[in-house]
């Protein structure tokens, strides 16, 4: 097929109608190992299927004391259930330290790393290439573009930064990150677009894979979804609050495993563990909510020994929460979702990137 009729293809907007009927119960649904009737029933409830929930774990193993390995949408690639996330670790102020927290979670199996163009003013990315060096392969690495609505050729020349900062010829996922203004949709997909950099980058073999992330409301998820496009990730905040407030579990979710796009979670704790410190439920509660829903990987901030230590306990023994007790726990916390009071990256600009928000002519 012509390049220029591909495009046309991919640059079609599908209608509400048309991209909803992928939120029924049929199709198949990731779940830890593959398709199973309690990921089917909590998709089910997700789209608000009135169904008898199936609380069977029978299809998923048995703990084996290892960091679980999960499918990657249709791509046919597995990764670690717990990514390792760029951004806090990124801040850590010894290098060493920073090195070898990496390392001990390689080693352990959290081979999944999460990266951003702009994380820590590129730092992050430079600390994890050279924590990388003689262990590329063993790595499965994501960097995101952070061009926030410039054109192919500002996406392009980031990439080969990100390229260079960690020290690779390739990445694995290659992201837009951030994708949480009302018009940043049409920013991607206009011609000479981010989505026209993220081809060309899979042309040119530097980038295997590719997706989109945001944080801020589901509906301009489903924007970015209206266009029959290619992604093969996309990544999104789910926690225990989400399925009251704005809720991507509900919206966006079954979305996303009907077509096989591989779905990403991120702010499991709120993005500031406040509902922790709060003692409005436990880190193990929120881990454990997140990564029963039907998800590829959660990425997780980890910046010190002693939290990269719990979390590896936690996915360890990881069993899912039968749909009853995903539903206990959301009704349990649904008084303190409604106001999106521990969801501030969806309700204030508090989580938005100084660039974007430089680009969109915020403050």
């Amino acid at each position: 097929m012509h390049p220029d009729a591909q495009k046309q293809i991919w640059n079609r907007r599908l209608d509400r109608r048309e991209l909803l009927k992928t939120i029924g119960m049929a199709g198949s649904i990731l779940a830890l190992t593959g398709p199973s009737q309690w990921a089917r029933a909590l998709a089910q409830e997700q789209a608000g299927v009135a169904a008898e929930a199936d609380t069977s774990v029978a299809s998923v193993p048995p703990s084996t004391g290892e960091v679980p390995r999960r499918a990657l949408g249709k791509t046919g690639v597995e990764v670690s259930a717990l990514c390792f996330g760029g951004a806090h670790w990124g801040r850590i102020k010894d290098e060493a330290e920073a090195i070898q927290l990496l390392h001990e979670a390689i080693d352990a199996g959290v081979t999944f790393l999460d990266n951003a163009w702009e994380y820590n003013g590129g730092r992050s990315e430079e600390l994890m290439g050279r924590a990388l060096m003689g262990r590329r392969p063993q790595a499965f690495l994501m960097t995101k573009v952070c061009s926030h609505g410039r054109d192919k050729k500002v996406a392009l020349q980031q990439l080969e930064d990100s390229l260079r900062r960690l020290r690779t010829d390739y990445l694995d996922l290659w992201q837009i990150h951030e994708v949480v203004y009302p018009d940043d949709p049409e920013r991607h997909f206009a011609p000479n677009g981010a989505v026209e950099a993220l081809l060309e980058a899979k042309r040119q073999g530097k980038v295997r894979f590719i997706g989109f992330t945001g944080h801020k409301d589901p509906k301009i998820h489903l924007k970015m979804l209206q266009y029959d496009f290619p992604f093969d990730a996309c990544q999104m905040p789910l926690n225990v609050f989400d399925g009251t407030y704005r809720s991507f579990e509900r919206e966006v979710l079954p979305v996303l495993n009907q077509r096989g796009i591989a779905p990403l979670g991120m702010k499991s704790l709120s993005g500031n563990a406040a509902p922790i410190t709060e003692g409005i439920v436990t880190v193990e509660e929120a881990l454990r909510y997140v990564l029963s829903l039907p998800i590829a990987s959660l990425v997780s901030g980890i910046d010190s020994a002693a939290v990269l230590k719990q979390n590896l306990e936690i996915v360890r023994r990881f069993t899912p929460m039968t749909t009853a007790e995903m539903q206990a726990l959301r009704a349990r916390t649904a008084a303190y979702a409604e106001d999106g009071q521990y969801e501030l990256f969806k309700s204030t600009t508090r989580y938005d990137g100084r660039i974007g928000r430089a680009q969109h002519g915020l403050s």
